[in-house]
């Protein structure tokens, strides 16, 4: 009799699942315009239509970037340092740069990571993807690990003006926890790369 019952709740759940789906429409857009165009991003309003309402939205459009966690053979992690005047501050970050028109995220990670440390990996491997801020940008961040590294040469843009800093999963895990790590994509690939090796962050 119970078993009956929880396979009708079930099948119950599953159909209200299904009806949901079935009946939940994307939102149409009414129009979209450009407001601005940059090398990095650009700025658009759309109009929406969401059921009987109508809204304004502005949407920084952004292709996407990538973000290595490269790995040296002792366990130590690069990381560099550079002034951010957004955040009017110098910050610590893994290395990340923006994925160029077409570009697989592999590969552009591939790039970057000889571009700002100067090595090569012999193996990259995806540990997630995410949206940085989904209310109004469409950048996604792609993170990946990098290990048996190889040394080649730095081939830096001309205003990327970094320092490299090599520290342990330990020493890293410290500076989030005092605030010397801020930025949000170095504190999720260092945690997701940690557990790789061993490491967490919770003592």
């Amino acid at each position: 009799m119970f078993y009956c019952l929880f396979l009708l709740f079930r099948f119950l759940g599953l159909l209200c699942f299904f009806a949901a789906t079935i009946f939940m429409t994307k939102p149409e857009v009414i129009s979209t315009k450009t407001i601005y165009e940059g090398k990095i991003f650009d700025v658009n309003i759309a109009e929406i239509r969401e059921g009987e309402t109508e809204y304004k939205r502005e949407i920084v459009k952004h292709n996407g970037s990538v973000v290595i966690v490269p790995i040296f053979a002792d366990k130590t992690v690069a990381l560099v340092k550079q002034y951010r005047h957004a955040a009017g501050k110098y910050l610590l970050e893994i290395p990340a740069g923006t994925i160029e028109k077409n570009e697989n995220p592999e590969t552009g990670a591939r790039r970057e990571l000889e571009e700002e440390i100067g090595v090569t990996a012999e193996n990259i491997e995806k540990l997630t993807e995410f949206y940085v801020s989904p209310g109004f940008l469409t950048e996604k961040m792609h993170v990946f690990l990098a290990t048996n590294l190889t040394k080649t040469k730095q081939n830096l843009e001309e205003d990327e003006l970094i320092e490299i800093e090599k520290i342990t999963f330990e020493q890293a895990f410290e500076k989030i926890k005092n605030g010397e790590i801020e930025d949000a994509k170095t504190i999720v690939g260092l945690i997701l790369a940690g557990v790789k090796f061993g490491f967490s962050i919770i003592s």
